[in-house]
């Protein structure tokens, strides 16, 4: 089974946030933007258009008002998600690392093995990690990418690697300039976080684990 390493920037990390979702329009500097990422902008939309995705999926599931009720806060959560996914490709582009789509296929692929067939894979991701099922592939692109990243830098399953590892994303998140809408919180370059929004975000260095094992936090 294609194996690689996996860290807590997983896609369990950003689910859950600490506000309430917000729609109002951006801040005075960059009115209708939730955030600008390197000079391109997060468009209040879209975030809106992802949470949306989210909530059709989960509205069709069972025990969807439970999930409903579980992601109450799912806005701010998103964003943290679109931020992560800018960082993890600045940082893999900075080292020089790429992904094939044959690797992406063989990764989607051992999830989809390990949680039962690609319905259980859609439904996990939606039950336990606040993901829609066309939202999957960029989760699965995202942790290649960081799998591959620490590779490369030989950052081990140590706290040394991990450190390592960190400093890597906290370079790569200053050099994209990050700028949140006040309204969602302030992001942190050191701390790696969104306002008052703390998940396991980079923690530690795990080896892969079914999907199906990932815990969520609750609102």
């Amino acid at each position: 089974m294609h194996r690689r390493r996996r860290t807590a920037i997983s896609v369990s990390a950003v689910l859950l946030a600490a506000a309430p979702l917000l729609t109002a329009c951006g801040s005075e500097a960059h009115p209708g933007a939730a955030a600008v990422i390197g000079g391109q902008r997060v468009e209040v939309s879209t975030l809106q258009a992802q949470v949306a995705d989210v909530r059709a999926a989960q509205a069709k599931a069972p025990q969807g008002q439970q999930m409903i009720a579980d992601t109450g806060q799912l806005g701010r959560a998103k964003l943290f998600d679109l931020i992560v996914d800018k960082v993890v490709k600045k940082a893999a582009a900075d080292a020089g690392v790429t992904v094939t789509r044959k690797e992406l296929q063989q990764a989607q692929a051992a999830y989809a093995q390990q949680a039962g067939g690609e319905q259980a894979l859609a439904a996990t991701f939606l039950q336990q990690r606040g993901v829609a099922p066309d939202q999957v592939g960029g989760v699965v692109e995202r942790e290649v990418l960081i799998g591959k990243l620490a590779e490369s830098i030989g950052a081990a399953n140590t706290p040394d690697g991990q450190q390592k590892l960190n400093a890597v994303f906290t370079a790569a998140a200053k050099s994209l300039d990050i700028d949140v809408n006040p309204r969602y919180g302030t992001w942190d370059n050191k701390k790696l976080v969104l306002g008052d929004y703390r998940a396991p975000w980079i923690t530690q260095l795990t080896k892969p684990a079914p999907p199906a094992e990932a815990t969520v936090p609750t609102a």
